[in-house]
């Protein structure tokens, strides 16, 4: 007879808008680059990213959300920047809060499985 074996749910997150998917955590992760650094630039450095891509990914977000998720600072001494806004500081919350509570539900739910 086999050992007893566990089983794990796994899942992953995005958050779907009309036109597709919108926050996944490589979003998630870019805003909180951009937090952490100050820039927009840093944060693709930070992870590897292109800039030209991360720009994309925040023209994106900024677009279709109801307000932008993070703003441009102009430069000026010592250049500018970008910040995200209390509705990307929001997303971020929101999106945390989302995935811990269907985490929370899986690891539930994987305690029970048996094959």
């Amino acid at each position: 007879m086999a050992e007893n074996k566990k089983y794990n749910i796994e899942v992953r997150l995005w958050i779907e808008e009309t036109e597709g998917p919108f926050l996944g955590i490589g979003k998630v992760w870019l805003l909180e680059n951009i937090r952490k650094t100050g820039s927009i630039t840093n944060a693709a450095k930070e992870m590897k990213m292109a800039y030209r891509q991360a720009w994309q990914l925040v023209e994106e977000m900024n677009q279709r959300a109801e307000s932008p998720l993070v703003v441009k600072l102009l430069g000026g001494k010592g250049g500018g920047g970008a910040r995200l806004t209390e509705e990307g500081e929001k997303a971020i919350v929101v999106f945390y809060e989302v995935e811990k509570r269907i985490k929370d539900f899986v690891q539930r739910e994987s305690q029970n499985l048996k094959f």
